[in-house]
């Protein structure tokens, strides 16, 4: 047996020689495309490419791009007339302006059940739907019928669906909706043979625009345990999440994103956004989609700029911290300038590799004066508040994949009343948890650690 087995396998020289071809093709599609990577995931692809070419270079093809090709457009005209350091770095990015907004943020799931209804209620022609997940249960169910009879009230419904959250659903579940006139698409099914985009990039936005004018957005997926907690019958807690309902020049943007991610799916040009009104009261807000579909890790640079730019605070609340060197870098350091650095996280979230891989960043931020508060629920909630300068809220979490991967989106809220909100609600958060204690690691849990972040969270 062993004889036969190795001869089918390829002499060193020849293993030698794909291997060498499989690095060589790392280096010149990533000079081509002109991607920027992180040192450990630039290690990780080649040394897997030299020691595993068979392996891992099917892998590099499918999963290997970070970017895609984004749309260049011009920059827009400022319509706030008082300038921000964040707001001049995101239209520096070829985004929307902030602009004036009627802002109602939701305090709970009943709140945001509430808006959501209201949101699909309230459109007259259109009604864009962009989720990760749409939950196979009540909620879910319930939302589909909603959209479906406002379809068939003539009103244009489209839904897209990521394409990891539609593997849970099956193919009948949109039926009601299609043969009401609403339209489905999929966004990068994993199993398609089209070529839509490498399979790892998901859209992780959650957006619900009426008419170009109302945004329902945060980090809510479409599904029970958002708003009412999994299994609440048996008495499970609710998850814990933020969201919010805007009117103005945010809704315009959003809804410009979703013409660009629906028309990615559809292949076709996608729709021109029509002069939304200004609003001339309200409060200055402005929208941040961040993902392989921007220029620049808009999200990401803006965390980092925020932490350099801090005096007094830094507080956030995420269900994944895994950041890459240079944001846990820029928290260390706001840490040690002085800066009162809080992240509240659930002690035990839904992923449990993500909370495994956490610990080695919390020790080191820990050991420069950064505070954890570790909660005994889930939180599924994203926002940061920096000092009384911004806020910022939607589907982006605080690790790899949703900084420098996946497609997201967030607002930033620049009004005073906006920042105090989100800071009061994640200090009655944090009121419920306990501190982190950090333990030193042993060998295998070190080595463990540094291999999944290597691989599990960098692809």
């Amino acid at each position: 047996m062993w004889p036969a087995l190795l001869a089918w396998l390829p002499s060193p020289a020849q293993h030698f020689l794909f291997g060498a071809l499989a690095v060589l093709a790392y280096v010149i599609t990533t000079r081509a495309r002109r991607e920027p990577r992180a040192p450990t995931t630039a290690i990780a692809w080649v040394m897997g490419l030299a020691l595993l070419p068979y392996l891992i270079l099917p892998m590099y093809l499918m999963f290997g791009r970070r970017k895609v090709r984004p749309a260049q457009l011009p920059r827009p005209r400022r319509t706030v007339a008082a300038a921000h350091w964040a707001s001049d770095l995101i239209e520096s990015f070829n985004l929307a302006p902030p602009s004036l907004c009627d802002v109602q943020l939701h305090a709970d799931g009943l709140a945001a059940r509430t808006a959501l209804w209201d949101t699909i209620a309230r459109a007259k022609h259109r009604l864009d739907v962009c989720t990760f997940i749409i939950g196979e249960d009540a909620l879910g169910s319930e939302a589909v019928a909603r959209l479906a009879e406002r379809a068939r009230e003539g009103v244009k419904v489209r839904v897209l669906l990521d394409g990891f959250g539609a593997l849970q659903l099956p193919r009948r579940y949109f039926d009601t909706l299609r043969e009401a006139g609403g339209e489905v698409a999929v966004f990068r099914p994993l199993f398609s043979l089209r070529i839509a985009g490498p399979r790892n990039l998901r859209n992780h936005r959650k957006l619900v625009v009426a008419d170009d004018t109302l945004l329902w957005s945060g980090g809510r997926n479409l599904a029970g345990e958002y708003f009412l907690g999994k299994g609440e019958s048996d008495g499970e807690p609710a998850w814990i999440d933020l969201s919010f309902t805007i009117h103005g020049g945010v809704a315009a943007a959003a809804a410009h994103q979703f013409e660009q991610d629906w028309a990615s799916v559809r292949q076709k040009p996608p729709r021109v956004i029509a002069s939304v009104h200004e609003l001339h009261h309200g409060t200055a807000a402005q929208f941040l989609p961040s993902g392989p579909d921007q220029v620049e890790d808009t999200a990401h640079a803006l965390l980092i700029d925020a932490c350099f730019r801090a005096e007094r605070r830094i507080l956030a609340v995420t269900p994944y911290f895994i950041p890459d060197d240079g944001l846990r870098d820029a928290l260390r350091l706001a840490a040690r300038r002085g800066v009162e650095v809080t992240l509240i996280l659930p002690h035990r979230s839904n992923h449990r590799l993500a909370d495994f891989a956490r610990t080695r960043a919390m020790r080191d931020l820990a050991a420069a004066g950064v505070q954890f508060v570790l909660l005994p629920f889930m939180a599924h909630a994203k926002a940061v508040v920096v000092d009384d300068c911004l806020a910022l809220s939607g589907s982006i979490n605080l690790d790899l994949r949703s900084l420098l991967l996946n497609h997201e989106s967030a607002v930033v809220f620049y009004a005073t009343v906006d920042i105090d909100w989100f800071a009061q609600w994640m200090q009655a958060l944090a009121a419920q948890g306990e501190p982190y204690q950090p333990r030193p690691p042993g060998l295998l849990r070190d080595v463990a650690e540094g291999l999944l972040l290597t691989v599990a969270f960098q692809l």
